[in-house]
């Protein structure tokens, strides 16, 4: 997916998300960097983002519409530059789409609720993780619910 391109509101199969909006309601609602990386698939910069080191037990909700994503369980230390996880929370919860718009072959993450852009899944690296995956998610595209204590 183009830098510059907004997210679609229908999912491949041609159903509406159901936590869609207008891109004038999400720009309203969002800051421009959650906006440029949630609506316009960008990417926050390396080592930046608040939930890249976090150890806080929790879950990871969506940025811009709050859909449950990811446990603190499945986090794992990558030392990529995004927080890394080994699997989402269940798989109906993001959508996998391939994305071509670097020259090579990547699997974009969408939230499976309203469709926004959280980041890459990649394979076959090497990490000790049940799933030899990487859920290289953008730290700007999530809000972290911690336990209670």
């Amino acid at each position: 997916m183009s830098e510059s391109a907004t997210m679609p509101t229908t999912r491949p199969d041609g159903t509406a998300y159901a936590g869609a909006r207008s891109e004038d309601e999400w720009r309203s609602e969002l800051s421009p960097e959650e906006y440029h990386v949630l609506r316009e698939a960008g990417t926050e910069r390396p080592f930046t983002g608040e939930y890249n080191e976090t150890k806080t037990t929790g879950v990871y909700a969506c940025r811009a519409c709050g859909h449950e994503l990811f446990s603190s369980e499945t986090k794992f230390t990558s030392h990529c530059g995004w927080p890394s996880f080994w699997s989402p929370l269940a798989g109906e919860n993001v959508v996998l789409l391939p994305d071509d718009s670097l020259g090579m072959r990547r699997v974009e993450v969408r939230c499976a609720h309203c469709g926004s852009h959280l980041g890459h899944v990649f394979e076959g690296e090497g990490y000790d993780t049940p799933t030899d995956q990487r859920y290289c998610i953008n730290s700007v595209s999530l809000r972290l619910e911690p336990a209670a204590s």
